[in-house]
């Protein structure tokens, strides 16, 4: 493939089977390591899916102040191949994180990071490619529940 352009995938079939096939592999065996995913990370199909996953979710403009909205009259098609050139030679570098402050119910402030839209579209690559993996090493059921007051209600010390 062409480092300079990026092939026009636009279903998840591919997608799915490179997460199918992570997630047999990491599940045949605990002790495979994986030593070669960022090659992954910029496939046409995992960017496109990355890029319409953050679509989705919405969310507002990072530190660029490049909104969705700016990204779509630019060309999305044109935005993902630029992301897919810095990603494949190496030369992508995430933005600093805009930095907000919520209201909280008790009249406090909380701080709240944005990253850029491009930075989301990166992160949410490389999620798509290592999740498989990981998703592997849980018990066929089970779920991870993180909570600071409340116990999982399916937690035993013997499935562990």
């Amino acid at each position: 493939m062409n480092a300079k352009k990026m092939a026009n995938y636009t279903n998840n079939a591919k997608a799915q089977e490179l997460w199918k096939t992570l997630y047999l592999c990491a599940k045949e065996s605990k002790t495979r390591r994986f030593h070669a995913l960022y090659d992954k990370i910029y496939r046409p199909d995992i960017l496109w899916e990355a890029w319409q996953r953050v679509k989705r979710n919405k969310g507002s403009a990072g530190v660029d102040k490049q909104s969705l909205e700016d990204i779509q009259a630019y060309g999305e098609g044109k935005f993902l191949n630029e992301l897919y050139v810095e990603l494949r030679r190496n030369q992508y570098h995430p933005q600093p994180v805009l930095r907000t402050f919520i209201p909280k119910d008790d009249g406090k402030k909380r701080p709240l990071g944005i990253p850029t839209i491009k930075d989301r579209v990166a992160q949410m690559a490389t999620k798509l490619v290592i999740e498989p993996i990981f998703e592997a090493d849980f018990k066929d059921g089970r779920f991870v529940w993180f909570s600071s007051q409340k116990k999982c209600p399916s937690s035993n010390s013997e499935d562990t």
